[in-house]
């Protein structure tokens, strides 16, 4: 429990935090690790108060404790550059570094010298590139990047050794921001990529042998690859939100249902035949999509001879990119 008050007499603070945070690799933490924390939302409240007293982002106690800490966590400081914490440089034993909520503009080359780095938390900050040099980071598990200003990823970003969970989800990303070995991440077993610009996914997808969740909802999609059937331990899909009109029969090999599965897929323009299955819920539609009946539906379908649906005008409205603009 954390208590903070301040001495000054126009506002007092009072913070209660109780809270347990330890990304793990079970399946209900590769949820979580997306979410904003308790402890996120404690420290964006708390720190304000430092900001408007003027108080330094980074106090020399802080540093000093940066230093000899395992674990770095400045959330919502006012942060523009990693200049700000240039200290955390001589921590070689950082495994874990969350920089949440700041105004960071880019990442630095030297990123790579933190050896023993596990995870790397940059949620909503305004960073456009990422460096070359991150995807060396050999021991990295949990990298997220989301709710930033990407609209490209370095070259060789999939050379990560250890990677288990990407959050891309809230950028400016298309299947032409993605290096050719994207999707050589034998590790990967959560990708999130909702809210970008996505069109199509690359068959290469069917190379992320160790897939549990794939979120792409909010993009633009208007078709998936049948290669996504090539994901055996995929337990979760999202794809609301997109402009699909049907799916490849070869979805309705995976397992999808159930009670620790999730299919997302509202808010498409379906054809009227799987809208229909809808009603009846995911099984149904899967039950369907095995038939004869819709394998000749998929293949017309497919011939080109119906229009692809536009995009949506109101994407830029989205609350997400909103907030991505203002740098929220």
């Amino acid at each position: 429990m954390l208590w903070v008050y301040s001495s000054k007499p126009y506002y007092i603070s009072l913070c209660i935090l109780a809270f347990t945070f330890r990304a793990q690799t079970s399946h209900h933490s590769l949820l979580l690790v997306t979410k904003r924390s308790a402890f996120a939302w404690v420290m964006s409240f708390c720190c304000s108060t430092c900001h408007r007293e003027g108080m330094p982002s980074v106090s020399k106690a802080e540093k000093n404790r940066d230093e000899a800490s395992t674990e770095v966590e400045h959330v919502d400081r006012g942060l523009h550059s990693f200049q700000d914490i240039a200290h955390i440089f001589r921590n070689e034993s950082l495994t874990r570094l969350t920089l949440s909520h700041n105004k960071i503009t880019s990442v630095p080359a030297n990123i790579a010298d933190l050896v023993n780095l596990q995870v790397l938390t940059l949620w909503n900050n305004q960073i456009e590139e990422l460096p070359t040099s991150i995807s060396s980071l050999s021991k990295l598990r949990i990298l997220n990047v989301g709710m930033n200003r990407l609209s490209i990823l370095p070259r060789g970003f999939g050379s990560f050794q250890a990677l288990e969970v990407l959050d891309l989800t809230y950028n400016n990303l298309s299947e032409r921001s993605l290096p050719g070995n994207f999707f050589f991440m034998t590790t990967l077993r959560a990708l999130y990529l909702g809210d970008n610009d996505f069109e199509y996914l690359p068959s290469d997808v069917e190379n992320l042998s160790s897939l549990q969740i794939l979120v792409l909802r909010e993009n633009d999609l208007v078709a998936l690859p049948k290669e996504i059937a090539k994901l055996y331990r995929l337990r979760e899909l999202h794809i609301q939100g997109n402009r699909l009109t049907v799916l490849p029969p070869e979805i309705a090999t995976l397992d999808l249902v159930g009670p620790k599965q999730v299919f997302r897929l509202e808010n498409n323009p379906w054809v009227q035949p799987i809208a229909e299955q809808l009603r009846s819920g995911p099984q149904a539609l899967l039950d369907y999509m095995r038939s004869d009946s819709y394998k000749y539906l998929y293949g017309r379908q497919e011939s080109g001879t119906t229009p692809v649906p536009p995009k949506s005008k109101n994407k830029e409205k989205k609350v997400s990119r909103h907030q991505n603009k203002q740098g929220c």
